[in-house]
């Protein structure tokens, strides 16, 4: 991936999470982050992962206006963003956090489960 398409990806997360920000609302969306952004080779197209922290029907709206405000936030972006194309944007939601976060609320559940031998040490004890 060359610099340009580096810096391209880092300003378009940037400017298109400011976007959200602005136009979507905390309370009918929940909190919207931009996860990745990844480009076509020739910056003509952008696909947009995005992460939603919510309830159910939270994330169910914010699918469903991210799809109906697509147009809307492409040419605000081509108004934040000086490029020779604007590119096209595909919305995924990205639900990378939430399986983080259950891998980790998993393995705390097997901590708790396992018995622990407070005695050994972490080392093995050295033969003589």
């Amino acid at each position: 991936m060359s610099l340009r398409q580096q810096r391209v990806r880092e300003l378009l997360k940037r400017e298109i999470g400011e976007i959200l920000r602005r136009e979507f609302s905390l309370e009918e969306t929940g909190l919207l982050s931009i996860n990745d952004v990844l480009t076509s080779s020739d910056l003509h197209s952008a696909t947009v992962y995005v992460g939603v922290l919510g309830s159910k029907d939270q994330k169910k709206k914010a699918v469903s206006l991210l799809r109906q405000r697509r147009a809307r936030i492409q040419v605000l972006l081509g108004q934040a963003v000086v490029l020779k194309y604007t590119p096209t944007l595909k919305f995924i939601v990205d639900d990378s956090i939430e399986r983080g976060n259950r891998v980790i609320e998993i393995l705390d559940e097997l901590d708790k489960t396992l018995p622990h031998d407070e005695d050994s040490d972490d080392e093995p004890e050295e033969r003589r």
